[in-house]
């Protein structure tokens, strides 16, 4: 099966970058949810260690058959289902206390179904923590992606279902920020190249491949210029009030 970039790898060196920068939300997340705690999209778990210490009982739905049943062979005590989402067939109205959805919404063709059906599940005070890129921090158009969102929109979608919309931004710290504009020049030195403009013209399916090589070798060619993609960790991010100047979006939403 081809392995795509988007499943960002811990064990990979050259991927480390991205790896902590998601992390992060999940060591936040930990010091919040409890109860009964649904995560939307988990993956091959990056986040579960952290997030079934902190629930009383997890939940988690991903796309992906063989991690799922991974996954439930390595944490026997958490409940994994398979499903392409939205809706989330099977599961009652009121059920959890948190969801927690990191890097998923812009992957979702319906977003406005998701943030209902995330809604509906939620208990009545229960809060939806969601995390998404913020597209003015977008390097090139990224084909996996079905959209990306700026601060306003992504709260104007939220508030369609959710009364309250916390907005906090992920951003990164000096060493963060230089490996970010190395990185920018980088794929700058690749884009120039698209003289046509193909990235924004052709269909996505069309450039998920060529985008993921191009994304692979970037990343060596970066590791290998200097230590610092290996040295970031994820305390080298931190919770903004400024989300709009933030890489990535924190947000909040409390039913």
């Amino acid at each position: 099966m081809y392995k795509t970039t988007e499943i960002t790898s811990a064990e990979i060196a050259s991927d480390n970058p991205v790896h902590q920068r998601l992390l992060f939300p999940y060591v936040e997340a930990a010091q919040i949810v409890r109860g009964k705690v649904l995560e939307i999209g988990c993956g091959w778990g990056r986040g579960l260690e952290l997030l079934t210490q902190a629930a009383d009982h997890y939940t988690g739905i991903d796309k992906n058959d063989a991690l799922i049943q991974s996954l439930r062979q390595e944490y026997p005590k958490s409940t994994f289902i398979q499903a392409n989402i939205p809706p989330l067939s099977g599961l009652a109205d009121n059920t959890f206390d948190y969801i927690v959805t990191f890097q998923v919404i812009e992957h979702i063709q319906n977003d406005d179904l998701f943030v209902k059906e995330a809604y509906r599940v939620l208990k009545p005070g229960g809060t939806l923590l969601l995390t998404t890129v913020n597209r003015l921090f977008s390097l090139t158009r990224n084909p996996w992606h079905v959209r990306e969102y700026t601060a306003d929109e992504l709260k104007n979608l939220l508030l369609r279902y959710f009364p309250t919309v916390e907005t906090q931004g992920i951003h990164g710290n000096g060493k963060v920020m230089d490996y970010y504009e190395q990185n920018k020049k980088s794929v700058e030195k690749i884009t120039r190249y698209d003289v046509f403009d193909l990235q924004h013209r052709l269909p996505r399916w069309m450039l998920q491949i060529p985008y993921d090589l191009l994304n692979r070798l970037n990343r060596n060619k970066l590791l290998e210029a200097d230590s610092l993609a290996a040295e970031i960790r994820y305390t080298d991010y931190q919770l903004t009030n400024t989300p709009a100047g933030s890489l990535d979006f924190f947000y909040l939403a409390k039913k």
